[in-house]
């Protein structure tokens, strides 16, 4: 279950607010489809600016929207609590494409008929018909293969509406309203399957809303400077480093607007990989930070005492971090602002759509700290994905040792020692973690690797080393691929990479005499093993 967060979100950079300079925005109003946040980075490849809303709580429709796209559900239109969206400040207002879901509901609230399909479509298929006149379908191929996901079709049209394109199995592939800039389609074009997606939202995006695509990281980082300078004036801010991306960028774009007036705070919660203090530290202020390197590894040690329970560690390590950072701040006199790297998927899933997207652990970033420090939040990383982040860190010239480093958990290594946390099992694990790492690094590995992780386990097993039985720590590497750790597949890993590093581990760490590789992909295993 998730925590509440507590204290809301407020002042918040998004193209919706009041000051935000960003002119061109696609709305995206989510039913709480598995590929809503897939539409959302399609468009965004674009280089047009697009949001997420649910559908029970569309903004304000202001002239800075050009288009709205409705996403699909894991609904049917039929269903007593089917979603049922207010698009009367849009239908025939702004150009609106429904994708699946989304087609279906336009098609059955104008008088249509969606029924269940006698042949269901899942998986691939092929475009027959094509009307070239229309817009939408400008450059798409005959025989263009698409993805379908739908066990529900529209069997019939409302009047006024036009087939525009049709498969081998289905009529109504897609379809235009006459007298409106309204499109619907049976199929995803943001999945990889269908191969001529990304052409059909370009023509939507382009021909249709007539967007200039000027969303670059470039534009990011030269009107969010400007945002930040208007918002923050000379106030203080204080930010919690962690070494990772998001925190890391974040404070690189708060340094170009505010200069000596972030206060940054890099605490060492024992937990780190190895020696990621001290060479973190360093790079900080290479590039010129305010960052003060705070030592509380013992602190978190004595408030992880006796607990084993991943969620009560995950409190632990929270707790004790805002205590750390609470006396850290109190030190800076007049602070106003807490600076946090929140990205755009923590937003998202903090207002899910009727729950699809259940939460399975409490989240680090979405909360922020208790609200007895009075500060108000500013989040300048809030409107963008992880791969968004780290091309905005590039644009800045960040080194690239710290804009290519994988996702590492918030509580650190004590979500990958299983079982209770001591000084010396996390030495071991820091051991074996960094063996691990740089084999990747040395075997030009890393880059091709989203994430990779040793996890301890909490069980010895019996071995053998020179004529001597050993019973020691067995110990887990995982590695996955993904674009935004919402899906993961396990990393293919060369017998010989896993080789050479599982002897490494046994001969050079003390305690550990057997190495296991985790195969399992997301879903069903999450990519952290707590």
């Amino acid at each position: 279950m998730i925590e509440k967060p507590i204290f809301a979100l407020e002042n918040s950079i998004t193209s919706t607010s009041k000051n935000n300079p960003v002119k061109e925005t696609i709305l995206i109003l989510d039913f709480g489809s598995q590929y809503t946040q897939l539409i959302a980075r399609r468009v965004r490849e674009l280089n047009v600016y697009c949001e997420i809303h649910p559908f029970n709580k569309v903004p304000e429709i202001t002239e800075d929207i050009k288009g709205v796209i409705l996403s699909g559900s894991p609904y049917s239109v039929r269903d007593a609590e089917a979603p049922v969206p207010d698009l009367s400040a849009i239908r025939g207002k702004l150009p609106l494409l429904g994708v699946c879901y989304g087609a279906q509901f336009l098609a059955q609230h104008d008088g249509g008929e969606v029924l269940p399909s006698k042949i269901r479509e899942y998986g691939r298929a092929n475009l027959g018909y094509i009307n070239r006149d229309c817009k939408l379908m400008k450059s798409i191929s005959d025989g263009s293969q698409v993805w379908m996901s739908h066990g529900d079709t529209i069997l019939k049209l409302p009047e006024k509406f036009n087939i525009i394109t049709s498969t081998g199995s289905i009529d109504v592939a897609g379809f235009k309203v006459e007298g409106e800039e309204t499109f619907g389609i049976q199929f995803h074009p943001e999945v990889y399957h269908s191969t001529e997606g990304t052409q059909l939202l370009q023509n939507f995006l382009v021909d249709v809303c007539g967007c200039s695509q000027d969303w670059t990281p470039d534009s990011f980082v030269e009107t969010t400077v400007a945002n930040l300078k208007e918002k923050l004036g000379n106030d203080k801010v204080v930010l919690g480093l962690s070494g990772g991306v998001d925190s890391s960028v974040a404070a690189v774009l708060l340094h170009k607007a505010i200069g000596k007036n972030l206060y940054c705070i890099f605490v060492d919660n024992g937990l780190l990989r190895k020696n990621e203090f001290e060479e973190v530290l360093h790079s900080y202020k290479d590039m010129g930070l305010n960052v003060k390197g705070v030592d509380a590894a013992n602190q978190f040690y004595k408030a992880l005492e006796g607990i084993s329970d991943p969620e009560g560690k995950r409190k632990a390590i929270g707790k004790t971090f805002i205590d750390v950072f609470d006396h850290e701040a109190h030190l800076i006199e007049e602070v106003k602002w807490l600076a946090q790297g929140t990205i755009y998927p923590d937003v998202i899933e903090s207002v899910s759509v009727k729950g699809p997207s259940a939460t399975i652990k409490s989240h680090h970033n979405v909360g922020g700290l208790p609200d007895y420090m009075k500060l108000k939040v500013v989040e300048p990383l809030n409107t963008l994905f992880k791969d968004e982040v780290r091309r905005i860190g590039k644009t800045m010239g960040m080194p690239s040792h710290l804009i290519e480093r994988h996702p590492f958990p918030g509580p650190g290594l004590g979500i990958r020692i299983l079982g209770s946390i001591t000084p010396d099992r996390v030495q071991i694990l820091q051991e074996v973690d960094a063996i691990f790492i740089n084999g990747l690094r040395e075997w030009d590995l890393y880059n091709k690797v989203w994430q990779a992780a040793a996890i301890l386990l909490p069980v010895n097993s019996v071995g053998v080393m020179g004529d001597e039985r050993t019973y020691e720590n067995v110990v887990a590497l995982r590695a996955v691929e993904s674009t935004d750790g919402m899906t993961a597949d396990w990393s293919k890993l060369p017998y010989e990479f896993l080789s050479k590093v599982s002897n490494d581990i046994i001969n050079r760490v003390k305690g550990v005499n057997r190495v296991v590789y985790d195969i399992s992909s997301k879903p069903p295993a999450t990519i952290e093993w707590e």
